[in-house]
């Protein structure tokens, strides 16, 4: 059984993206180096690690046993870039970090990027997901780091204070609402037309949540890719949109727009730092960590 570091990590990133294609991006590798790859990885156990179907790639049994140990390995060989760095300078460390819409897009660019500029040897991978899947991630080994809104399950995990993120309603200048003196509650939002945030994104999976404990769905007239996109069209009268306050207050009130509190306690949420370990993350994980917790 013959593999490498590129061989294990490789197969990490597939079977995380469920992709051979994205995977072997992810991995620097052309395609049929990466599928190459991985038949010789198949081939060297005598077993199938990956079931392919139309739309990618699942691990089998025996590709879950290797993905476990896979993590492992190179879990500990970062711990090894991190704290051997002074002997490694060819060497680049990567940190892995999932967080919530309003902290990938509101609160992380700025020390995200006095911490890149400060460590030009270290890469960060950074993914949105729901909180619930980020904490997931995190007991599950596939990922360092990452920020989760204080509502979800911690249970076996360590956190530390980010941000405060509090969700604010959006409306155009001459909608009714808009003349309303006091937080909104959600329920009145349910009924409108709304400006969402595109497939997939964090945020707009937990106000779909929302709505469907008052059992109605959420009715679309556009969904787009960014809070700056749903306060445009807001403006222009195409319906309302939920965002983060930091971003409504790149939108001064006026006669095109208008933004108010939401009244319910789930629109005010604590965002923390998760790791399994501070302590047994790799230094320079531990560097991001002790960055993005001082900036809070």
């Amino acid at each position: 059984m013959r593999f490498d570091l590129v061989d294990l990590r490789l197969f990490r990133l597939v079977a995380e993206a469920g992709s051979i294609t994205a995977g072997a991006e992810r991995a620097g590798l052309a395609l049929a180096s990466a599928s190459a790859r991985l038949r010789g990885m198949e081939a060297a156990l005598g077993v199938a690690l990956l079931a392919r179907h139309r739309r990618g790639v699942a691990t089998t049994t025996a590709g879950e046993a290797l993905l476990r140990h896979a993590r492992l390995v190179l879990d500990q060989m970062e711990r090894l870039r991190g704290d051997m760095g002074a002997f490694a300078k060819g060497l680049r460390g990567e940190v892995r970090l999932l967080a919530n819409t309003a902290a990938t897009t509101e609160f992380l660019p700025g020390p995200l990027a006095a911490f890149l500029a400060a460590e030009p040897q270290v890469d960060v991978v950074l993914a949105e997901r729901p909180s619930r899947v980020v904490a997931e991630a995190l007991c599950a080994g596939q990922a360092d780091l990452g920020v989760v809104a204080d509502h979800v399950d911690r249970t076996g995990l360590e956190s530390r204070p980010f941000r405060v993120d509090r969700l604010v309603l959006v409306v155009p200048g001459g909608h009714a609402l808009a003349r309303r003196h006091g937080p909104v509650p959600f329920a009145m939002v349910t009924g409108e037309s709304c400006i969402g945030l595109s497939e997939g994104s964090a945020l707009q999976a937990h106000l779909e949540a929302q709505a469907a404990r008052l059992g109605v769905r959420l009715r679309y007239r556009v969904r787009v890719p960014s809070f700056e996109a749903v306060c445009r069209l807001v403006a222009g009268g195409a319906g309302l949109g939920v965002v983060s306050e930091t971003a409504a207050r790149r939108w001064p009130r006026g006669p095109a727009l208008r933004h108010a509190a939401l009244a319910d306690p789930w629109a005010t949420r604590q965002l923390r730092l998760c790791a399994r370990r501070f302590d047994e993350l790799p230094a320079h994980a531990q560097a991001l960590a002790a960055a993005l917790a001082g900036s809070a």
